[in-house]
């Protein structure tokens, strides 16, 4: 067996449990996975290929999570307040009292798949640190990091070939661990640095996020790799120093330059280190735990901006494309309601089922293009186009673009 890679006895607890958990949730959670009807999506792309694709959302989202209001900060993954808990715990804190100050229901922590309001957490990170007092609590929690912290993304890494594919993974699938932030990329000979850019305005909060993410990154690189020693090769804070001797404890981390009030919050890694061969890969397993976490994202966006019945109409229409199916009077009785009862209550909302389908389809048919390597003529089939052609017209039509175009211009 493997020697234990991390360097906190809250990380070692995780690597003790990881192998036996991990081959539990192979058995348990595929148990369920393959009673759904899943398409393995992804394909076998280069590194870069993988990266040049899943780093290309991130100045939008950036930008459009500026305003301070409750609908900017999303939500937070009942996952990513764990990490805090435990952290939390392990200086003795009273977490009942904690969240009753921060207005949250202790049983939240029970959910596997549970969310919570992004103001809500961000609430709770600040009251965190006032009971701490601690300038570096963010760096400190990323030492409660385990594979749950990140939702499905942890799976999904722990089942990559390579620490460059797992890499590649975040941008795409951050989201299910909340919205915290977006990841950004540049590539260099040699190497890539990640930017991630919080989307918290607290003060006191936003330089703690920041650190509890770099730090968990390493933490939980260094276990996927094997390898207590891999570092990053220097890291680039907009936080103000803590002073030498708390500063002392990034570098201790860390084991490489950090710089204090940069531009930007960056991460450098080499790409020899990217390059690392992972334990556990599992081609299969990830493409669909990939699938699922589509799946996911496709209903979180549609809570962003739906109204509840039109998300739920489309995560049932969902489904039923998955399966090749496309029938309003299924997606009724998949709601308990009369196929007149749901075109009379969607046009009181103002939209029609024609409409959420269409919608739905180019979701579809834009993740296919980008994420698969299936034909156009078998994306058209699985979108339940009869001709191929009427699904090239479609798309065209609101893109501006073919289907192979689209697909051309995403790699």
């Amino acid at each position: 067996m493997a020697e234990e890679p991390c360097c906190t006895s809250a990380t070692k607890w995780e690597i003790h449990r990881t192998n036996e958990s991990f081959r539990h949730f192979r058995c348990s959670f595929l148990g369920q996975l393959f009673s759904w009807p899943f398409c393995f999506l992804c394909s076998r792309k280069t590194f870069y290929k993988v990266l040049r694709y899943n780093f290309r959302y991130t100045p939008a989202k950036t930008t459009n999570n500026c305003a301070v209001t409750m609908k900017s900060l999303g939500t937070a993954s009942v996952a990513a307040l764990r990490q805090y808990v435990r952290a939390a715990e392990s200086v003795g804190t009273d977490i009942s009292a904690l969240f009753a100050q921060a207005n949250l229901d202790p049983n939240i922590l029970d959910s596997d798949d549970g969310r919570i309001d992004g103001e809500q957490f961000q609430h709770f990170i600040h009251l965190l640190c006032e009971l701490t007092n601690n300038p570096i609590l963010g760096l400190e929690t990323g030492d409660f990091v385990q594979p749950g912290s990140y939702s499905v993304l942890g799976y999904i890494t722990m089942s990559c070939a390579t620490l460059g594919e797992a890499v590649a993974r975040i941008a795409p699938f951050e989201k299910l661990v909340g919205d915290m932030g977006t990841t950004g990329l540049a590539i260099a000979q040699g190497s890539i640095t990640l930017t991630w850019n919080c989307n918290y305005t607290d003060p006191v909060v936003q330089p703690q996020v920041v650190d509890n993410v770099f730090a968990s990154w390493v933490n939980y690189a260094r276990w996927l790799a094997d390898d207590t020693a891999a570092s990053p090769t220097c890291v680039r804070l907009q936080r103000t120093s803590p002073g030498a001797e708390l500063g002392q404890a990034y570098h201790n981390r860390w084991n490489c330059p950090i710089q204090f009030g940069a531009d930007e919050d960056s991460i450098t890694l080499k790409q020899a280190l990217l390059d690392t061969r992972l334990r556990q890969p599992d081609p299969i397993l990830r493409k669909t735990l990939e699938a699922h976490a589509l799946t996911q994202l496709a209903s979180l966006d549609t809570l962003d901006t739906d109204t509840d019945l039109t998300s739920r109409v489309k995560s049932s229409i969902q489904q039923q494309l998955m399966q090749g199916i496309t029938r309003q009077d299924m997606v009724a009785d998949d709601l308990g309601v009369t196929s007149r009862t749901l075109q009379r209550k969607l046009s009181q909302e103002g939209v029609s089922y024609q409409k959420l389908l269409d919608e739905v389809r180019q979701k579809m048919a834009e993740d296919y293009l980008r994420d698969s390597d299936l034909t156009i003529p078998d994306i058209a089939l699985r979108l339940g186009y009869s001709e191929t052609t009427s699904f090239h017209r479609k798309f065209k039509a609101v893109t501006g673009k073919t289907p192979g175009e689209f697909r051309a211009s995403a790699v």
